[in-house]
């Protein structure tokens, strides 16, 4: 599967709406020189997404937590980026990608399911946000567009039955329900998998799950240069949503000795 969905409108421009290239491709055996061509380039023009997102699946709740890094390039242009939010009083969504596209779901979302509600009187569950969510993403990158959607989105919550979850969706609409952790698509994912992997265990408590989180996202900021400068962590369990953690990366320089 593809971690790579990027590519820029200059690209578009050059390739599909030059009148010369539009004529070229009349041609069967140059259509297929053409889209072979648009592939590769697509390919060449990727951007990789430069954030950590996680989430743990605990035996009393879910624990999800974010870096604080926002970046263009190589460039940081944001140092206080909240990249997990509530979005309503009973979901918790991350998400990974273009910052215009996550504030836009993060929008679109929870309207949507307020209408459900009213519609059916009564409140959607968390799977069906997380489907709803899949289908914005799937429609986002399928639509006709210079540039198409481009974010990756881990969401939590509980249902009214006091039952916690935890999905992961991935750029391209597909959902998943998570049973241990996720990271989703974003650049820190390799350090978070990595140390999870071995750290960690099936049924452990929230509290666990936090300390968890937070030696996760260090391993992140550490190695990864798309994430750093703080730590927000945030727990759902039946009581509700609450940010447990919320910590900051300041640098301090001192003489070598």
């Amino acid at each position: 599967m593809s971690r790579n969905f990027s590519f820029t409108p200059n690209f578009l421009f050059q390739k599909i709406y030059k009148p010369q290239i539009l004529s070229d491709v009349i041609n069967s055996n140059k259509i297929i020189r053409f889209f072979l061509k648009m592939d590769q380039e697509l390919k060449n023009s990727i951007l990789k997404t430069g954030t950590t997102i996680l989430g743990i699946v605990c035996r009393d709740g879910v624990v999800m937590a974010s870096d604080r890094q926002s970046t263009a390039g190589t460039i940081v242009l944001n140092k206080n980026s909240e990249k997990t939010k509530k979005i309503n009083n009973y979901l918790l969504i991350s998400g990974t990608g273009m910052v215009s596209d996550i504030n836009r779901v993060s929008k679109i979302l929870p309207a949507e399911l307020k209408l459900k509600e009213l519609k059916s009187k009564s409140r959607p569950t968390i799977k069906q946000a997380a489907n709803l969510l899949a289908n914005i993403n799937y429609s986002g990158i399928r639509q006709p567009s210079m540039i198409p959607q481009q974010a990756g989105f881990l969401l939590g919550g509980f249902n009214e039955d006091e039952t916690t979850e935890l999905y992961s969706i991935e750029p391209a609409g597909s959902v998943i329900q998570v049973e241990d952790y996720d990271a989703n698509f974003g650049s820190g994912m390799p350090y978070i998998l990595g140390l999870l992997e071995r750290q960690y265990k099936k049924g452990i408590s929230v509290s666990e799950g936090v300390e968890l989180a937070k030696e996760a996202i260090k391993s992140s900021t550490q190695r990864d240069i798309g994430s750093g400068y703080g730590i927000d962590i945030f727990t759902i369990t039946k009581e509700g949503i609450k940010k447990v953690v919320e910590q900051e990366i300041t640098p301090e320089y001192k003489d070598k000795k």
